[in-house]
């Protein structure tokens, strides 16, 4: 059998949407690995300290998710983690080497688990030697056992905010994450917060066809102009999505609103507005989680974000140049833009 050239395997790994596809539609693969960390007798992922790695990508929101949870629950010395290269090429995710100048990061390093590994697929072909999917990140790793958990971003956070419960210290052990009295609302909300939102925005940028584009970035801003309503309504109550407490429904909205206007507004013409200038209550809420808590903040990495999109999906943006703005990537808690900073001298 003739072996795909480069450029051949580039193309099958981002055709974001299936060339024969005529509805120009981007769908979501589905996680493959779905394993659980757990306590019960006889579990095959016991919750033991130190026997657990994450890979992720500080540019995918989905992994960052797994990483803000590591952190807000005290979880450092019981899960290691590292970080891939920012750039997505034709073997998919890569890690980064001791030539790399540009990937600047906390643990943006080789793979610390496996010295002659280059690319996240050798870890997927490690734990199932027929993978045929996307190899994506994050990655629930056991060290142990030397194969994957779990790679679907949701649970890995779910699992993060109670496994390991039993072994921390009273006030990281007591953030509840998912607690019981919000978890309708926190699952109702991920309902439509993921396919409009989190997914909405790939969704828009994939698209390729412009009634696949029109559809999906319609639906985008009627659930950020929801999402604006809803924290506008809910203000007296407290500075997160549900009040006085974070739950993962602010970790899960934070991640695709970090990366709008650096990314999606421009190179997923996500652009019927911006957050810093269109929605000043999202634009508050997510600045309070980004400036008031490490968590957020010290797992945000612009560089890598900025130069993840606009470098490596080549179909979008054929010359790979990265734009210099917006400026500041982020603004200060008491900073608005011109524009709303006039606007609320009027009132």
């Amino acid at each position: 059998m003739t072996s795909l050239t480069a450029q051949q395997q580039a193309s099958k790994v981002t055709d974001w949407v299936k060339p024969d596809d005529k509805s120009g539609e981007f769908k979501r693969q589905v996680s493959s690995f779905r394993d659980w960390i757990s306590s019960e007798p006889g579990a095959k992922f016991p919750p033991e300290k130190g026997r657990y790695h994450l890979y992720v990508s500080y540019a995918c929101p989905w992994a960052c998710r797994t990483l803000i949870a590591r952190k807000i629950k005290g979880l450092e010395d019981f899960i290691s983690y590292s970080v891939v290269h920012w750039h997505l090429g034709a073997k998919g995710w890569r890690f980064a080497t001791a030539d790399d100048k540009d990937a600047e990061g906390e643990n943006v390093v080789p793979d610390p688990l496996h010295k002659d590994f280059t690319h996240i697929r050798d870890v997927y072909f490690l734990a199932e030697p027929d993978y045929n999917a996307r190899f994506t990140v994050p990655v629930l790793f056991d060290k142990k056992t030397n194969t994957i958990v779990s790679n679907e971003s949701s649970e890995i956070l779910r699992m993060l905010g109670t496994v390991f419960n039993d072994q921390l210290p009273k006030e990281y052990a007591e953030v509840d994450l998912y607690p019981e009295a919000l978890r309708k609302e926190i699952d109702e909300t991920g309902v439509w917060t993921y396919d409009l939102i989190n997914n909405g925005v790939y969704k828009s940028g994939f698209a390729t066809t412009q009634e696949a584009y029109d559809r999906n970035v319609k639906a985008l801003f009627e659930a950020l102009d929801r999402a604006e309503k809803h924290l506008v309504d809910t203000a007296s109550e407290g500075p997160y999505w549900f009040g006085k407490t974070i739950t993962e429904t602010d970790i899960r909205v934070f991640v695709t609103l970090i990366r709008f206007d650096p990314v999606y507004v421009q190179h997923f013409k996500c652009n019927i507005r911006d957050i810093r200038s269109g929605y000043p209550a999202l634009h508050s809420w997510m600045r309070e989680l980004y400036w008031n808590h490490p968590a957020f903040k010290e797992t945000t990495n612009f560089l890598h974000i900025k130069n993840h999109y606009t470098r490596s999906h080549t179909q979008i943006n054929p010359y790979s140049i990265t734009p210099v703005g917006p400026l500041p990537d982020i603004l200060p808690l008491d900073e608005e833009v011109p524009a709303v900073a006039a606007a609320a001298k009027k009132v």
